[in-house]
């Protein structure tokens, strides 16, 4: 039975809670996106720690998403719900971390991780496909974060050698 997330659902398991994004994946339209934009103040806080910790800590929530992810797609009868936006925030995070801290560029590196999210260029598209449950719902986003990462690093270049 497909289940119809709500503030009610949200609120019953702290799975959900997270795995929507503290409720920003309740948004009715373009839900992902909003979820994408929860990384960015999560991030700012992770500026906090040393930068020793950020990867370790990232890959931590990418692992702890899995089974976050698995509970709130079975609870709701839809393995990769859109209303799912965890994997979005962890995979902002780690694009941010490998981005200048400029707001140019944090738009920059937002708008090419949504591309590639949306886009799913190969092997996105065929992982999203054939993977499943949470790990198929986080590593997509990883995939697209990867791909994010690559094409900022490419403008980066290109801005200080054209």
């Amino acid at each position: 039975m497909i289940t119809s997330p709500d503030l009610k659902f949200l609120l019953r398991h702290p799975a959900h809670f997270i795995a929507l994004g503290f409720g920003s994946g309740l948004a009715k339209k373009a839900p992902g996106t909003f979820g994408t934009l929860v990384g960015l103040p999560l991030f700012a806080l992770l500026l906090a720690l040393p930068g020793t910790f950020h990867l370790p800590l990232i890959a931590a929530l990418f692992v702890i998403g899995i089974p976050l992810c698995t509970r709130t797609g079975n609870a709701l009868g839809v393995p990769d719900h859109g209303a799912i936006v965890w994997d979005e925030i962890v995979a902002m995070l780690l694009v941010l971390e490998y981005t200048p801290l400029d707001w140019r560029w944090w738009l920059v590196s937002f708008t090419l991780f949504r591309l590639y999210d949306i886009w799913k260029p190969a092997p996105i598209r065929q992982c999203d496909a054939r993977l499943k449950g949470g790990f198929g719902v986080m590593f997509d986003d990883l995939l697209a974060a990867l791909y994010a990462i690559a094409s900022l690093k490419a403008l980066q270049w290109l801005t200080l050698n054209w």
